[in-house]
């Protein structure tokens, strides 16, 4: 009942304004301990995936924190993991401004967003919001990407700068190949892009995990506009260069079942509800060619706990929210996650 008064208020401002109060002011909120009034208590159901033990199989996906400030105050809601960024070697401003738009009647969002955020560097810095998350088992992933003004062909550069300032600092790091906002991106999954990328990625990892002396786990972010085939044949490029796992899927470029919304004509990618059978397809595409030798990240339209279950089913190992929890508030989180713990 509060999270819906406090969304009939939010909604009444632009998406972006929104999204900037609520994190401008979570960290003071997580400090009194006000969070609460709008969430049950985090919910333990750890699970292993990649080497990891998370606390819950609940996280939230990248794109509410782009700058890692605010870990521990998102951390205390319940998340079994969170995923900041997407972080870009520099900072730099995305695209022009309005750039997100929601669909309510459709419970979507079109998000023109274009990577905007603080930089590796800076990120480094705000990252210690994460030390009061950390301490009590939450995994913080990074999720990283190209510059906006980055050729495609010089993309690798991009990537490996960014793996070597943060892989440090991360528990694991997401490679975001399929965001529809950043010009050129989704080309990296064509096989001719796709296979020199993933191989400079593993050739970065394993600098990184011998001047670490610790392995950290890579997952490959994918959209669900890839046709099936070609899903199977990227997924065997993860396999055989040894990612730790795929995240299925980025937001879409289509906008079926929306058409009807003036929203929807935006650019950018839609989430939300009307993702969630594509997104889901593709879980369980990935799920049956992989046939357990990649563990799957579930997101794309988890509104309710009935969704989550859903991936899971589809053969997820972990499931991410981001538009539900815009839509359904803190209380998604644990009725997520008590929803896969009784699946056992």
């Amino acid at each position: 009942m509060l999270y819906s008064l406090i969304r009939s208020f939010l909604f009444r401002l632009d998406p972006e304004t929104a999204h900037a109060l609520i994190m401008n002011n979570i960290d003071w909120a997580a400090a009194v301990r006000a969070t609460r009034l709008v969430c049950p208590a985090p919910v333990s159901h750890p699970v292993e995936v990649m080497g990891l033990r998370f606390p819950n199989a609940v996280g939230l996906a990248a794109g509410m924190d782009k700058t890692a400030a605010h870990v521990s105050s998102l951390g205390s809601l319940g998340f079994g993991h969170i995923e900041v960024g997407t972080i870009t070697p520099r900072a730099q401003a995305g695209n022009p401004k309005p750039r997100c738009w929601r669909l309510i009647p459709a419970k979507g969002i079109v998000n023109h967003m274009g990577f905007n955020n603080c930089g590796a560097d800076k990120a480094i810095e705000n990252l210690a919001s994460a030390k009061a998350y950390r301490a009590k088992g939450g995994i913080v992933g990074i999720n990283i990407g190209k510059q906006n003004s980055t050729a495609v062909a010089d993309a690798l550069p991009d990537y490996v700068e960014c793996m070597q300032k943060l892989t440090e600092h991360a528990d694991y790091l997401a490679i975001d190949i399929s965001c529809p906002n950043t010009p050129g991106l989704t080309r990296l999954q064509e096989a001719d892009a796709l296979e020199p990328l993933v191989s400079g990625i593993a050739a970065e990892r394993d600098r990184q995990a011998d001047r670490l002396g610790r392995r950290v786990p890579i997952t490959i972010k994918i959209g669900p506009d890839l046709a099936d085939e070609t899903l199977k044949r990227v997924a065997d490029l993860f396999v055989r260069y040894e990612m730790d796992a795929v995240t299925a899927t980025n937001t879409t470029v289509s906008r079926k079942g929306v058409e009807h919304l003036e929203k929807s004509r935006n650019p950018g990618g839609l989430s939300g509800k009307p993702l969630f059978e594509r997104s889901t397809e593709v879980v369980r595409i990935l799920a049956d060619h992989l046939k357990g030798e990649l563990p799957i990240i579930a997101v794309g339209g988890v509104m309710t706990a009935e969704d989550a279950v859903a991936k899971m089913e589809a053969g997820a190992s972990l499931v991410q929210l981001y538009t539900g929890f815009i839509y359904s508030g803190p209380a998604l989180i644990a009725a997520c996650a008590e929803a896969i713990g009784r699946r056992g």
